[in-house]
């Protein structure tokens, strides 16, 4: 890792006093009983109950919330849509590179911390800015765009049809660890041009990362050599593959910048289609009226995606941006080296941009389940395509699925960071 950057002078813009003792300002600092910051972490955080939290934050402070990602480890969780908007769009303000991160900076997230997992500074589009931040974003959108949409399409059929096959005779099964979590596993490993051995072994070690536990730095590591084989290997041989294209790409990635930015992109990728599959096949389980609508075509697969999107996005919180200076954000009094967390779940539920009714129109796409701004998710379009057909194939196969248990039984992956249901039983119709 490369020296922290200097820390901006402190300069105050004319509309924010930027003081630590200002009403109502929460210290970041890491110093104690200033304020009670909320856990976003620990067992009882899981997709079921984490709605309710992001409300009652809201209800207290505003679109801007004081929250502890880990103990001592203090950040801002943004809730409100304009709020976030800003955050992701102004990069002058709000920086991608942790090494700007006061905590980081003065030795107060420990070296083992699962937090950094998703936050250590790594040679990657996610963590870079301006230039550099293009540079790479340039080369790996071109790589995504060079996959052919009728032979994704395809390749997602075949194996949406394959996992199916292994189940399809039986009386239950379980959606998740069955279908929605080794679908996207196998299409983005073949994507990056692996085969199913390195499929397994990066499905295991993602899922580890996303876990936010004691592993997850381990996990991190495993996931790391596993792409750096696969790098080493496209560069002796190279083929039609997302990695053999950023490779050869005319930014000239260093291979260390190419490792990094495929370990971003496979987290990414895996995570989320999952979750947006098996959120997806939950909701119209669930919702009769939703169900009828789509089946009656009132409703496209494509509208009820996006009402998944708005209601229940796969990432709950993103981190992190970084305050390059003193600003005021919602009700709060931001201090440079501050971090802040995007928090896209509580932004889509903002009561300030829904209708009356407290539900997303049907067909808009303003939601920010992919983030927003220079850094917005480029893989969206792979990523619908993915999921719209494992829902599309899974449903014509198997028309007559039902609930294995109530709903209220499903159980949900504990993590701060995604929405993720760990299990889906279903009944199959014979």
């Amino acid at each position: 890792m490369t020296a922290a950057p200097r820390r901006p002078r402190a300069e105050t813009p004319p509309d924010t006093p930027g003081r630590a003792d200002l009403p109502g300002h929460h210290d970041l600092s890491g110093r104690p009983g200033r304020s009670r910051h909320v856990p976003l972490y620990g067992p009882g955080l899981d997709g079921d109950g984490l709605p309710a939290l992001y409300e009652r934050l809201r209800a207290e402070h505003g679109p801007v919330a004081p929250v502890a990602l880990a103990p001592g480890v203090r950040a801002w969780l943004v809730m409100g849509y304009e709020e976030l908007l800003r955050v992701a769009r102004r990069e002058q303000d709000f920086s991608h590179d942790p090494r700007h991160w006061r905590l980081l900076r003065d030795g107060r997230v420990p070296a083992d911390s699962p937090l950094l997992a998703f936050v250590g500074w790594r040679p990657a589009l996610m963590f870079a800015d301006g230039r550099r931040h293009r540079r790479m974003r340039s080369a790996v959108a071109d790589a995504l765009g060079r996959v052919d949409g009728g032979e994704l399409g395809r390749l997602v059929r075949d194996t949406a049809d394959r996992l199916i096959d292994a189940f399809a005779g039986r009386r239950e099964a379980d959606l998740v660890p069955h279908y929605a979590h080794r679908l996207p596993a196998r299409v983005v490993t073949r994507m990056l041009g692996a085969d199913e051995l390195v499929s397994r072994k990066l499905a295991e070690a993602v899922a580890g990362t996303a876990a936010a536990n004691a592993d997850s730095v381990h996990a991190g590591r495993r996931l790391e050599r596993v792409l750096l084989a696969l790098v080493k290997e496209k560069r002796r041989a190279p083929g039609p593959d997302v990695t053999s294209w950023l490779l050869t790409h005319p930014a000239s990635l260093r291979e260390e910048e190419v490792l990094h930015n495929l370990v971003v992109t496979v987290v990414a990728a895996h995570q989320t289609t999952k979750n947006w599959i098996a959120t997806t096949l939950r909701l119209l389980l669930t919702d009769p009226a939703l169900r009828s609508s789509l089946d009656g075509g009132h409703l496209t697969l494509d509208e009820a995606l996006d009402l998944v999107l708005w209601r229940f996005p796969p990432t709950q919180n993103l981190p992190g941006r970084y305050a390059l200076r003193d600003v005021r954000l919602g009700r709060q009094e931001v201090r440079a080296g501050d971090m802040l967390v995007l928090g896209l779940a509580a932004a889509g539920r903002d009561p300030r941009v829904l209708p009356a009714c407290g539900h997303p129109v049907t067909g808009n796409r303003a939601h920010v389940a992919f983030g927003a701004g220079p850094h917005a998710c480029p893989a969206q379009p792979q990523a619908r395509l993915i999921a719209r057909t494992a829902v599309e194939v899974l449903l014509r196969r198997l028309p007559g699925l039902r609930l294995a248990v109530p709903e209220e039984r499903l159980a949900w992956a504990s993590s701060p960071w995604t929405r993720g249901l760990a299990a889906l039983p279903v009944r199959l119709a014979h």
